[in-house]
C-alpha cells in the first residue's frame, strides 16, 4: 500500500505536490492515477483534487447549508478563474471543524497551488474540469438543503444524486481520455453514455458500504420506494435490526449497482488495448467495487462500514490480476465474472 511521503518543498513539481495530496485524501486514487500516461495523469489528479474540495465543503458538519452554498459558489468561480484562490482558502480553512480530516484541511490551504496547476492545463482539459466542478457543486448545494435523514424518495432521485457526485466525474474522465487520444475520441458518444452508468455503479457501491456511517451523521441516500416494496420504512432504519424487508431492498440495490459496474467493464473494453494505463485505471476501480459489493451481499446484516470494507489483500489481488489481464478482453471479463459470483443482477 502507498506510504504517505513528506510534504514537497516550495520548488517541487506540480506532479509531486499532487501525488502528495492524493496520498492523504484517497488511497485508491493514489494507486490508480499514477497508472495513467504522462499528459493525462496530471489532469486526472488535478480533477480529483478539485472534486475532493467540493466533498470537503459538503461533509463538514460545522458549516451551515447557507455557508456551504456561498462557499461552493465562490469555489466554482475560483476554478473558472473568476475569483481569487487565496481568498477562498482563507475563507474556508478557519471554518472547517475537527471532523474534517487533517489531509483535507491541508488540501484546502493548498487550494491556490492546486488551482495554479488547473490553469496550466490545456483548454479542453480545463473545460472538462470546470464543468465537472460546477455541476458537482450545484448538486451538493441542492442536496444540502434537503432533509435526507429518512432517505431519498425514489430510485430515480438516488440516481440523480449519483450523477451529481460521481456520474459527472465519469463524464469528466471520458472527456480527458478523448482529449488525450484521437482513437478514443472516435468512441466518444458511446463512452460518454457508459461513463455516467459507470460512475453510478461506483457511487452506489459507496452508498451501500457507508449506510451506517451516513446514518450516524443523520444522512441516508437509499431510495424509499425500493424499500417500500418490501414493507420496510426507511424512517425506522436502525443498525443491527436484521429486518428481512430491509435486506431484500438491499439485494435489489446491490443488483442494480452490479449491473452498472458491468457497464463500467464495457466502458473499459472500449479503450484501445494498447492504452494499458487507462485500462488499469478503470478496471482496478471496478474490481475493488465488485469485491466490496460481494462483501455487502454476503453480510447484509452488517452494522458498521468496517465490516464490509475490502482488505489490503483484496486490493493487492485486484491490482495483480488486473495487470496480468489488461490487454485481454476475455481475461478481464473472466475476472469480473469470478469477482461477481453470487451477486444478484437487477439491470435497468
Amino acid at each position: 500500500m502507498t506510504t504517505k511521503t513528506a510534504m514537497p518543498g516550495a520548488s517541487a513539481s506540480a506532479a509531486a505536490l499532487q501525488e502528495y495530496l492524493l496520498q492523504g485524501v484517497s488511497r485508491t486514487f493514489a494507486l490508480t492515477i499514477p497508472q495513467l500516461p504522462n499528459g493525462l495523469n496530471e489532469a486526472v489528479a488535478n480533477g480529483y483534487l478539485l472534486c475532493r474540495i467540493v466533498d470537503t465543503i459538503e461533509d463538514d458538519p460545522a458549516l451551515s447549508a447557507e455557508q456551504k452554498r456561498q462557499i461552493a459558489q465562490q469555489y466554482v468561480q475560483v476554478v473558472a478563474g473568476e475569483s481569487d484562490a487565496q481568498a477562498f482558502a482563507q475563507t474556508l480553512a478557519p471554518l472547517l471543524s475537527g471532523a474534517t480530516l487533517p489531509a483535507e484541511h491541508e488540501l484546502v490551504l493548498l487550494t491556490p497551488e492546486v488551482i495554479r496547476i488547473t490553469h496550466s492545463l490545456t483548454d479542453p482539459q480545463r473545460e472538462a474540469l470546470t464543468h465537472c466542478v460546477r455541476v458537482m457543486a450545484e448538486g451538493m448545494i441542492y442536496y444540502q438543503e434537503q432533509d435526507t435523514s429518512k432517505g431519498l424518495a425514489t430510485l430515480a432521485e438516488m440516481e440523480t444524486y449519483c450523477y451529481y457526485v460521481a456520474g459527472v466525474v465519469g463524464e469528466m474522465l471520458c472527456k480527458l481520455f478523448c482529449a488525450y487520444s484521437p482513437q478514443i475520441e472516435l468512441q466518444r458518444d458511446e463512452l460518454l453514455a457508459l461513463s455516467v452508468t459507470f460512475g453510478q455503479g461506483l457511487q452506489m457501491t459507496n452508498i451501500l458500504k457507508d449506510i451506517w456511517d451516513d446514518h450516524a451523521r443523520g444522512a441516508c441516500w437509499l431510495p424509499q420506494d425500493v424499500f417500500s416494496r418490501y414493507d420496510f420504512d426507511l424512517s425506522a432504519l436502525e443498525a443491527g435490526q436484521n429486518d428481512k424487508g430491509f435486506e431484500q431492498g438491499l439485494e435489489e440495490l446491490i443488483g442494480i449497482a452490479f449491473h452498472c459496474l458491468q457497464q463500467g467493464l464495457e466502458y473499459t473494453l472500449l479503450i484501445p488495448r494498447h492504452e494499458t494505463g487507462i485500462r488499469k485505471f478503470c478496471y482496478w476501480s471496478i474490481g475493488m467495487a465488485v469485491s466490496t459489493l460481494a462483501r455487502v451481499n454476503r453480510k447484509r446484516d452488517f452494522s458498521q462500514g468496517k465490516q464490509v470494507r475490502i482488505t489490503r489483500n483484496n486490493v493487492r489481488l485486484t491490482i495483480a490480476t488486473g495487470k496480468l489481464a489488461t490487454r485481454s478482453d476475455f481475461l478481464l471479463r473472466l475476472l469480473f465474472r469470478i469477482a461477481g459470483r453470487g451477486l444478484p443482477v437487477n439491470g435497468r
